[in-house]
């Protein structure tokens, strides 16, 4: 522990911006920077005072500013964020912080968020999405592959600028027999469906959904569907791409009709088929990148949004050289 010498405080204006915001429900933000960076936070009136050695107070210093300045602009973030933050600030200094004016904003009118980038390698995916009309997103679990597509796809449905939503996966047997789940063949891949379901509804009145999905606005189904027809108009995401083969994934590519747009996401290391070699993601990386309008963006474990320990789960697994697990 550092000596008294070493002691400094620090005030930072806090005027205009939101109070509740920046401290967090029952100053739960405050206690997050007190932990991060061994430092005393107080905030007073219009400041925010951080006590503890120098050191620890200049690593806090650009986070609580980067906190400040999202607390003005009314741009949400949470308590986890903060760690993402400070894991910039580490990485790159300042610059490593993803600012308000860079950020590419997914304005959701039907339930009152904004859904913004928590990392740079998000904000690249949310741009490669708004510039090309197939884009593949490739990473680790938790790192917002699936969220922040059907968030850009319920956006361009709200700005018309596609008719329907498409959501596929392959419904593969992860370690487990389809045969044996009750129910008819719907019911049976619902399972593997859910998470598509979960990130619409927490972006869309749950009764919004309904009506889209019954009217086949948004249609969320096995990849198997997809073959025979011709996808336009349409914001179309392939999740979970990995577990696609080959011949299933050039059959779903040459589906894009006029007027759509193509996301495929999937985790190289969560391959479920017999033979991991017949994944039609690890193809499309290889042969369709330098092909104008197919971008692939690369996520790794900065990007992770989950609970913190995800994060160093994924570095875990990778240090142990097993690629298993959700």
């Amino acid at each position: 522990m550092a000596d008294t010498e070493t002691m400094v405080e620090h005030r930072l204006d806090t005027e205009g911006a939101d109070p509740l915001m920046l401290a967090g429900v029952n100053d739960r933000n405050m206690h997050e920077l007190g932990r991060l960076f061994s430092v005393r936070v107080v905030m007073r009136g219009n400041q925010l005072v951080l006590k503890g050695p120098l050191e620890c107070v200049e690593r806090a210093v650009p986070v609580v500013q980067h906190m400040i300045e999202l607390a003005r602009l009314r741009a949400p973030f949470d308590t986890p964020d903060i760690a993402r933050f400070a894991d910039g600030v580490d990485a790159m200094g300042a610059d490593g912080i993803v600012h308000p004016d860079d950020e590419v904003r997914i304005a959701l009118p039907g339930s009152r968020r904004v859904i913004v980038p928590k990392s740079d390698g998000q904000r690249t995916y949310i741009r490669a999405i708004q510039s090309n009309d197939v884009v593949i997103g490739i990473g680790p679990a938790g790192t917002g592959k699936t969220y922040l597509a059907v968030a850009a796809a319920v956006d361009s449905l709200y700005k018309k600028r596609v008719k329907r939503i498409i959501l596929a996966r392959p419904a593969v047997e992860a370690g487990e027999n389809l045969g044996f789940l009750p129910g008819d063949l719907q019911e049976k891949v619902d399972p593997y469906l859910r998470p598509l379901y979960d990130a619409l509804e927490d972006m869309m009145p749950h009764e919004r959904v309904s009506r889209a999905l019954e009217d086949s606005t948004i249609e969320i189904a096995p990849l198997a569907y997809m073959r025979g027809r011709t996808l336009s108009d349409a914001f179309v995401i392939l999740d979970e791409a990995q577990n696609a083969t080959r011949a299933q994934m050039k059959m779903f590519l040459t589906r894009l009709g006029l007027n759509s747009r193509v996301v495929i996401t999937g985790d190289k290391t969560q391959i479920d088929l017999p033979n991991k070699a017949d994944s039609g993601l690890l193809e499309v990386e290889e042969i369709l990148g330098a092909i104008d309008g197919i971008e692939v963006v690369y996520l790794d474990g900065k990007d992770v949004i989950r609970h913190r320990l995800v994060k160093d789960i994924i570095k875990a697994y990778e240090r142990g050289g097993d690629g298993t697990g959700e």
